[in-house]
């Protein structure tokens, strides 16, 4: 199974170098090969019925368009010097029709290709947010949040209107360009010869330009990047700015991340405002050709007016989809980029995931036992080394130690967080390792230190791990942890409004609310992690009879550097070195006098 990615400590930025730390580009691990595109058809061709009746009606709006040169030769060459005018009429009639036609059909077909295009937006964001939810937390540490939020929105918007308008428009203007060349070679073979010539100038051209373009928008996409990230974390840490005094220093670095983005989008700019002038070039030459050749021809009695103007019009729609097929081809270059990093972010190992054959969990009765269990967040530096202990359903287990001692990584293995590197993990007798993540987490609550509150109501953050609860029982689940007293005096009670992470409560009353949303959801195996660190003594008295219940009749197990929080635990285990130095009750800890011990005197 594969190893979730751990913290290196030895890679974290230093302070110092905080400066650059937004300015280091991601560099993509391979080169663009059409296997990105061929991955990208996989979300397309859910709508290809869709995009064969917009093809249709495009070829069809074309081919009307087309004849409308057919009609003009004929009315020149034949009708107008004949004088007749009844067919003179019935072809001005023809040719509104034919323009008629095409409009109906362009119009309809549009509307296709913008509900294709949301549709392909749904879905690549649906896959892309899904397969984010399953990463490993590390994922989120080693990356400014912005880094990922930018893939998610803009990159996908701009990625999925190249999937849909852009490659629909692409084969549109193919088939265009076919039925040009067609109705040209028919109307006149010489002078459709002529257009032909500017073909193999232009392909040198666009394969130079390719190249340069895929770097420069590459540049492009990782400066936007590094922007976003920046922008999103001072936005959030806005308060800690203020605090510090920190707006100038941090309003420099913006700047300098801003001039980034300028500088290489002008660079990048350079290179795509190369393409339309130099088609627009190449057709002035060719169409001057035309005038000159059919001029030299016609004087010989070799041409007609009509044929002239015919192939001359055709050869400016000769040329429009090239240049349309060239700011497709701008749009598909500037978007490869973006669609990389999709790519690449799906691409991202999902560091702990079901095995094949996983079962799903029973319903857990609070047995947990670690068998010769070590655990490494880097190869050669262990953080547990061959830890055993058995718990017995319904106990309270308290974890105390120094800091990094691996409080922590125990909560978060018995979690499955993360893989072992060797042992096992029972509950109940059940290797964790063999059944489903769901079935193993639905049955746990863990309160953290650091409470997390969604935006939306009270309310909503209380049943956030039980959906289906009643107004009643998130009173009750709010009563029993203290926290209806301050949510009652609140301007609509549970029905109120909290803002992003809470930022209107204060951490104590946030982690008031994440105490009772734990409870309400009924976890069978209860984690507490400092969860009263922000809670005031007073506060944290009155809580105890709820955190009694909520201890009750569960397997529980509480990290706490306030040790009088832990006195009554069943087990306090002190960790420090790798492994478990001391276990007991509080008083036969305190009469051994070991590291417990002097650690309470401390305290106390």
């Amino acid at each position: 199974m594969a190893k979730a990615k751990k913290q290196n400590p030895e890679n974290q930025v230093p302070p110092t170098s905080r400066r650059n730390t937004y300015r280091v580009d991601e560099t993509l691990q391979e080169p663009f090969s059409m296997k990105h595109l061929l991955r990208a058809w996989v979300y397309i061709k859910k709508y290809s019925l869709k995009m064969t009746i917009a093809l249709i009606l495009s070829a069809l709006g074309a081919m009307a368009a087309l004849c409308a040169p057919k009609i003009t030769k004929e009315a020149l060459d034949v009708v107008i010097p004949n004088k007749d005018k009844p067919m003179l009429h019935r072809l001005l009639l023809l040719l509104i029709l034919a323009y008629a036609v095409s409009i109906l059909f362009y119009t309809i077909r549009s509307h296709i290709m913008e509900r294709m295009s949301q549709d392909i937006v749904y879905d690549i964001r649906k896959d892309l947010f899904g397969h984010l939810q399953e990463l490993p937390f590390q994922y989120y540490d080693d990356r400014p949040h912005g880094k990922i939020l930018i893939r998610v929105v803009n990159y996908v918007n701009s990625v999925c209107d190249m999937l849909s308008n852009g490659l629909i428009n692409a084969i549109l203007e193919i088939i265009n360009l076919v039925f040009i060349v067609a109705f040209m070679f028919t109307t006149d073979v010489k002078l459709s010869l002529v257009v032909i010539i500017g073909v193999p100038v232009l392909m040198v051209f666009m394969f130079w330009v390719k190249t340069k373009q895929r770097k420069a928008w590459q540049m492009v996409s990782n400066k936007n990047s590094n922007l976003n990230a920046y922008l999103q974390e001072n936005i959030v840490g806005a308060k800690i700015t203020q605090i510090f005094a920190r707006e100038e220093e941090n309003a420099e670095i913006f700047e300098g991340l801003s001039d980034d983005c300028r500088t290489t989008w002008m660079g990048a700019l350079r290179y795509t405002n190369l393409v339309w002038p130099g088609i627009d070039s190449i057709s002035v030459f060719v169409r001057g050709a035309i005038f000159v050749v059919g001029l030299i021809l016609f004087s010989q009695g070799q041409e007609t007016l009509g044929a002239i103007v015919a192939v001359s019009s055709y050869t400016a729609r000769f040329w429009q989809p090239i240049m349309n097929l060239g700011n497709i081809f701008n749009n598909f270059i500037n978007n490869m980029a973006y669609l990389e990093r999709i790519f690449e972010t799906i691409d991202e190992p999902v560091g702990v995931k079901d095995k094949e054959g996983a079962v799903e969990m029973p319903d857990i009765k609070g047995e947990v036992e670690f068998q010769d269990v070590s655990f490494s967040y880097e190869e050669g530096k262990e953080v547990l080394h061959h830890v055993s202990f058995k718990v017995a359903p319904g106990q309270s287990i308290a974890l105390v130690g120094p800091t990094g001692a691996g409080k922590s990584t125990i909560v978060s293995l018995i979690s499955r967080f993360y893989d072992l590197d060797s042992g096992k993990i029972l509950i109940d007798g059940q290797d964790i390792s063999d059944v489903t993540l769901h079935s193993l987490r639905s049955q746990m609550g863990i309160m953290l230190q650091d409470s997390f509150i969604f935006s939306g109501t009270v309310e909503d953050n209380i049943r956030y791990g039980k959906l289906d609860a009643t107004e009643e029982e998130i009173k009750a689940a709010s009563s029993s942890v203290c926290a209806d007293t301050f949510i009652s005096k609140m301007p609509n009670g549970y029905k109120t409004e909290v803002k992003e992470r809470g930022s209107s409560l204060s951490q104590g009353q946030k982690q008031l609310i994440s105490f009772a949303r734990t409870l309400l959801s009924d976890p069978a195996l209860l984690v507490l992690d400092e969860a009263t660190s922000s809670i005031d003594v007073q506060t944290e008295r009155a809580l105890q009879k709820g955190l009694d219940n909520m201890l009750k009749g569960r397997t529980s197990f509480i990290i706490a550097h306030r040790l009088s929080t832990i006195k009554n635990c069943d087990q306090i285990m002190y960790i420090d070195h790798g492994g478990i130095t001391e276990c007991g009750t509080h008083d036969e800890l305190m009469a051994k006098k070991g590291d417990y011990y002097h650690l309470y005197v401390s305290q106390m």
